[in-house]
């Protein structure tokens, strides 16, 4: 799993990219990254599937900003980011949010 970010002299956003890989997908038929930047919602940011089996997603942030978010493998299974800036406790109590600092 990685985040790579991309940011910019003359754009106000950082681009950050978020790659979920094969072993971390489980052979996942579809991800969706859900989080803060786009109000948790599981059809705002499908993942796409490569064709190693790895899925990537890329979205546009405000930088000076951090923003908590998960990914969710076929509708159902809660996936943390590995390499996330941090974590962050949630109010369900076996639970934490990947946190991505931009």
């Amino acid at each position: 799993m990685s985040i790579q970010k991309r940011f910019f002299k003359s754009k106000p956003y950082c681009t950050v990219t978020f790659k979920l890989d094969k072993a971390a997908a489980d052979s996942a038929a579809k991800a969706a990254l859900i989080g803060e930047f786009n109000d948790w919602q599981p059809a705002a940011t499908p993942m796409k599937k490569l064709k190693d089996g790895s899925f990537s997603a890329s979205l546009n942030l405000e930088p000076g900003r951090e923003y908590q978010f998960r990914y969710l493998l076929d509708e159902c299974n809660w996936q943390n980011e590995s390499d996330a800036d941090g974590f962050a406790p949630t109010h369900y109590h076996d639970a934490e949010n990947s946190v991505v600092r931009v």
